[in-house]
């Protein structure tokens, strides 16, 4: 059998063509078409609320995951809690101090691939200057030409100085569940 370079230059070219036509990028998240929303409970009844103010970052290729990164940055007087009462007082500084600390912020540090279109995200979540590290697992949804990033994680108040005073006797929940849908087209 004799080596032909020409038709194997051909076959080459093929297979990575074939492997790079399912590499998808990612980037520039659409702020208006995401949400972020949180549950937690308060006197045994679950409350709903979400963010209405936020932007984020992302540099995802599902064919190099390790090199990604994400960024988000939320404007925490967007919050809605379901009542103006409840907005209020989520902004005063027993809770997240918005006057002084106005902002939440996540950056990742890692991406690890978990297979089967899921993706273990690390990165650090700042509020009001407290920073601990988070891992939230994130399945990325591809839906005609756009990915939609889906996540959940839940968060200690204690960890983050968030309902203190009076508001520390457990009266509203520990864990707070935080819910995440990210959308980015497809580069």
């Amino acid at each position: 059998m004799r080596f032909q370079f020409p038709q194997f230059a051909a076959i080459a070219a093929a297979l990575v063509f074939a492997v790079s036509a399912h590499a998808v990028e990612y980037n520039q998240v659409n702020a208006a078409a995401s949400q972020i929303s949180f549950t937690f409970s308060q006197f045994g009844s679950r409350v709903y609320g979400t963010f209405s103010q936020f932007e984020g970052t992302l540099d995802f290729d599902t064919q190099n995951p390790a090199a990604a990164h994400a960024a988000l940055s939320i404007q925490l007087a967007s919050i809605d809690a379901g009542s103006s009462d409840a907005n209020t007082e989520l902004q005063k500084p027993a809770w997240f101090d918005t006057e002084h600390y106005p902002l939440g912020l996540f950056k990742s540090t890692s991406v690890k691939a978990l297979g089967g279109d899921r993706y273990l995200f690390t990165g650090d979540l700042t509020l009001k200057t407290v920073t601990h590290p988070v891992q939230v697992q994130v399945e990325l949804k591809a839906e005609s030409g756009i990915g939609v990033f889906v996540g959940e994680f839940a968060l200690n108040r204690d960890d983050f100085q968030i309902g203190a005073g009076e508001w520390a006797d457990g009266v509203v929940s520990k864990d707070i569940n935080i819910r995440f849908r990210m959308v980015a087209p497809q580069r």
